[in-house]
């Protein structure tokens, strides 16, 4: 009995030091967690002139990756732990455009991940002044969004070399295909769409899917361009920017792919009304050309955007970058809400950690 006895208190022992390790675990994790605290809190905008229209915005494993227009023959990133220190972290020169190259006025670098590397879309002219605005392709050596790239060439999106601009990548179906903005035979500024043979090349020209025929799309003068992909819940929408970006009217619209072949035209549904346009009240104009990006722990949605702070500054290097999560309607569709004044206060995205 005595032996039964010391056997049962050494297993009651064993548990009692189980416990404890595991309360000291559980302890541990807890303080963990307290000291990565959330990444501070924001105003916008989170990216000053000049460099700060036509943002991309990506967040690749808890960093910020962040390219825009430039105007010159420079592609430049920024790189941040937190949206708040973005407007701080310094520009890092990722290429720059000769002759051969395209030259000058670099416009709309759109940033994306395919497989196991980085692609940069942008568009410039031959050179300043002469020929058309084309895409052209960098491509990266490894997994790493800061590079090196190497220059791949011009996208043939257009017959005789015309004009194509504000591209990005569609992935749908197990392809990849090409959006960007061009001009019809009957003078309207127009989102395209082209099958893509490799994230560098594409199959073929591009067809027309959308043309800026309604009223809130004909401000200033009638543009589509600036489309960025959207996809949620098995459903794919494009969202694009409305009207001449040199008006306070500039604003996004939207179209929802239905299912059959992305290059036709009817299987695109346009949105009858704006999704995200000017906001008096809050001092917010012309907000547009903007990407979407996920929070650090995958559960939010966040749009970049730039926009003016007086409805006269038209559209040159007084656009500033500015961020904001967006919701879900219950009918599955997107909802961006209303521009935020510049005096709000924002929660950094979820999961961030840092300051």
């Amino acid at each position: 009995m005595m032996l039964v006895h010391r056997r049962g208190a050494g297993r009651r022992a064993l548990s009692l030091v189980a416990a404890l390790i595991v309360a000291l675990s559980m302890i541990a994790v807890g303080q963990n967690r307290a000291d990565a605290a959330p990444g501070p809190s924001f105003t916008n905008p989170v990216v000053p002139p000049p460099n700060s229209a036509d943002p991309t915005l990506v967040q690749y494993n808890g960093q910020y990756y962040y390219v825009a227009t430039t105007w010159t023959s420079n592609i430049l990133m920024r790189r941040s732990s937190t949206i708040a220190s973005l407007r701080s972290a310094p520009e890092r020169r990722i290429f720059t455009a000769t002759q051969n190259t395209g030259c000058c006025t670099m416009w709309a670098p759109h940033l994306e991940q395919i497989n196991n590397r980085w692609y940069i879309y942008y568009s410039v002219q031959p050179r300043a002044g002469y020929g058309s605005r084309r895409t052209h392709v960098l491509e990266s050596a490894a997994n790493d969004p800061m590079g090196p790239y190497a220059y791949r060439g011009v996208l043939n999106l257009m017959p005789n070399d015309g004009w194509a601009i504000d591209g990005a990548v569609l992935k749908l179906n197990g392809a990849l295909y090409f959006h960007y903005s061009a001009f019809h035979a009957d003078g309207l500024q127009s989102i395209y769409i082209a099958p893509m043979s490799s994230p560098t090349s594409v199959s073929a020209y591009g067809t027309r899917i959308s043309a800026p025929t309604l009223g809130w799309e004909r401000q200033g003068q009638p543009v589509n361009e600036g489309s960025f992909a959207l996809q949620r819940n098995g459903r794919t929408f494009l969202t694009y920017s409305a009207s001449y970006c040199g008006t306070a009217d500039y604003k996004l619209g939207m179209l929802e792919y239905r299912g059959g072949n992305p290059l036709a035209a009817s299987s695109w549904t346009k949105f009858p009304t704006p999704i995200f346009q000017r906001s008096n009240a809050n001092g917010v104009y012309g907000p547009g050309h903007h990407s979407f990006f996920t929070s650090p722990d995958g559960t939010e949605i966040w749009i970049a955007y730039h926009a003016n702070s007086s409805a006269s500054q038209g559209c040159g290097t007084t656009r500033t970058t500015r961020v904001q999560k967006i919701s879900w309607n219950a009918d599955g569709t997107p909802n961006l809400g209303v521009p935020v004044p510049t005096s709000k206060v924002l929660a950094p995205p979820s999961g961030e950690t840092g300051g």
